[in-house]
């Protein structure tokens, strides 16, 4: 496995645009990714607004990929979307009763079909972390960007989603100069011991190689 440590934190201005022929994913001024399907969720920080609270600005400095599916192991049911944006009906299926109260929400859904949601804004914390920690600092909510593979941690993922994926990396890492390679990890290491997600068949290389290829040298 290429360990996430190989590659620099941050490469700054040294990142080619990702914005020529066939590459159009972008963010736009509203911090929202360009073809992605936007459905809002309530479930993030507010904004702040106060000249006082002006150094706790959500800055993002990790990616965080994870999985889901609901029912567990059943995929297209429609179900993770409707748990981020607080419209799932927890009676559906006895494994929801668990969820009934829950409010979480990724930044990005990615389906099986490579299709994108987007639920929250990257200029704002996304409920999708839990009880974490990366470098020492606690509460990755708090300058995390959480992207949800639709999928679940004892299964693969399809091409379609590593493709999806790693425009999408590609995508934050241009337009945020705090984000790089170096910078995405799996939920299970920003909370050990109590996540496993995206797992062991989420194949870390075919992410990363060709991220890193795209950023640094501007090829595929």
């Amino acid at each position: 496995m290429i360990r996430l440590n190989a590659f620099p934190l941050a490469l700054g201005n040294t990142y080619v645009s990702l914005l020529d022929g066939n590459h159009d994913m972008n963010i736009d001024s509203t911090h929202r990714l360009a073809g992605a399907l936007w459905r809002p969720s309530e479930h993030c920080d507010r904004p702040r607004s106060t000249d006082k609270e002006a150094l706790d600005v959500f800055q993002c400095d990790v990616i965080v990929v994870h999985c889901v599916s609901l029912p567990e192991g059943e995929f297209g049911t429609g179900a993770p979307a409707r748990l981020f944006t607080g419209e799932l009906d927890c009676n559906e299926h006895p494994s929801f009763k668990d969820l009934d109260g829950l409010r979480v929400a990724p930044h990005l859904l990615i389906d099986r079909t490579g299709d994108i949601e987007q639920f929250v804004a990257f200029d704002r914390g996304a409920w999708h972390a839990g009880q974490s920690s990366w470098r020492g600092r606690p509460n990755c909510n708090r300058f995390g960007l959480g992207i949800e593979l639709e999928g679940t941690w004892k299964s693969g993922y399809t091409d379609a989603q590593y493709v999806a994926l790693t425009e999408v990396c590609a995508a934050l890492c241009v337009h945020y100069p705090s984000l790089s390679p170096g910078a995405i990890v799996g939920h299970q290491e920003i909370a050990p011991g109590r996540k496993q997600d995206p797992g062991p068949c989420f194949d870390w290389p075919r992410l990363l190689v060709p991220l890193h290829r795209r950023l640094v040298m501007g090829a595929v």
